[in-house]
This record gives C-alpha cells, sequence and structure tokens, in this order.
C-alpha cells in the first residue's frame, strides 16, 4: 500500500450499483468493533444501500487502494431517509427538505490518520451544496455510557474530530435505532445527532 495509490471517488444514484457489495462488506467489518458492536446482516445491507442507489441526490464517497475499497461514506437528502430519522427534526420545529443527512463513514484502520475522513466530510458538503436547497448537514452517532465495561482501553472518539469540523451535539434531538449487537442480539440504541450551518466557515 502507498500514499500514490490511494484515490477518492464520488459517486451518485444508481453509478453506486457496482460497489454496494463492497461497501456492505466494508460497513459489517468496520461497524462490528466500538462503539457500534453490529454483529452483520448482509440482506439488511443489501437493501439499505439500495435504497442510497435509488435516490437520485444520493452521495457515496469511496476510498480505494488501487481498486480496493478501503473506505466508503454516504449522504442524502433527509426526507430521502427512513421517515424515523424525520422525527427529532419534526420536533424541533425544523425542515426536514432543507437538511442534508450524512450516513455514516466507515475507513478500515491501516487507513485511518492520512485526512480520508476530511476529504469524506469535504466531498459530502459539497455534494449538498451543488444540489443547493439545504440550509444544514446532520448525523447521528450512537449514545454508549463512559463507564461500559466494553469500551476498549485505547479508544478514542471521533467527538474532537466532528467538533473541529463545525458539528453540535444536540441532545434533545435523538432516536432509537435496532440492530443485532454482537454477543447481545436484537437491541434498541439511542443514537443523538450532530448538525451544522451548510454554509458554515470552516
Amino acid at each position: 500500500m502507498t500514499e500514490s495509490a490511494l484515490s477518492v471517488r464520488v459517486l451518485s444514484g444508481d453509478a453506486l450499483i457496482p460497489y454496494l457489495d463492497d461497501v456492505a462488506r466494508l460497513r459489517m467489518r468496520v461497524f462490528r468493533d466500538w462503539p457500534y458492536l453490529y454483529a452483520g446482516d448482509p440482506a439488511y445491507e443489501r437493501a439499505y444501500m439500495a435504497a442510497y442507489a435509488r435516490s437520485p441526490r444520493s452521495v457515496f464517497v469511496l476510498a480505494f487502494d488501487g481498486e480496493r475499497v478501503v473506505g466508503a461514506s454516504t449522504g442524502l437528502p433527509l426526507a430521502d431517509e427512513d421517515p424515523g430519522f424525520h422525527t427529532p427534526f419534526v420536533d424541533q420545529d425544523l425542515a426536514v427538505a432543507r437538511v442534508f443527512y450524512l450516513g455514516e463513514s466507515v475507513l478500515l484502520p491501516d487507513y485511518r490518520g492520512r485526512g480520508i475522513g476530511h476529504a469524506f466530510f469535504d466531498a459530502r458538503e459539497a455534494h449538498a451544496r451543488a444540489l443547493g436547497g439545504f440550509d444544514v448537514t446532520a448525523f447521528a452517532a450512537v449514545d454508549r455510557a463512559d463507564d461500559d465495561p466494553r469500551r476498549p482501553a485505547a479508544h478514542r472518539d471521533n467527538t474532537a474530530f466532528w467538533r473541529k469540523r463545525g458539528y453540535v451535539r444536540q441532545p434533545g434531538m435523538s432516536m432509537l435505532l435496532r440492530w443485532d449487537e454482537v454477543e447481545v442480539g436484537d437491541v434498541l440504541h439511542p443514537m443523538t445527532f450532530w448538525t451544522r450551518p451548510l454554509d458554515a466557515v470552516e
């Protein structure tokens, strides 16, 4: 692996289709670790990824080492997401149609610390600006107790990185998402939104 072999590509709509299986495998691998502890479900992954492919305004930002997908970041208008994602915004009288939702970013450990995380955010925010009609970008992060015994001793969360990007955690904007947790099973997980004005200055 060399720096010169690394590249980032931005895709949208049905251009995502050839990469759906690669991204599904990557999500299951990365999200198995703390803090998501996702046990993985190929059928769910196929359906989840297909929803992004169906949205003509969606975006995939893929990181490649040569032709191998080593990272992926997603986004789409919040209005195109599952209605359960809308409720925290409706409850705050925020217009769902004006929010661009940043789905998630996953990157294999060997490729972290090389600026790819910033590239993921830059590309998704640029995509939202190019579409027009959005005032806010937002994402949801899982809430875990500080004293959870499963938390790795060396774990560093992304809070400082997200704040540096201008995102602010919104404690009053939360939802519950269900997924199979490693060695636990089907569990509802609290997720809290982080938001940022789309025209915020870096």
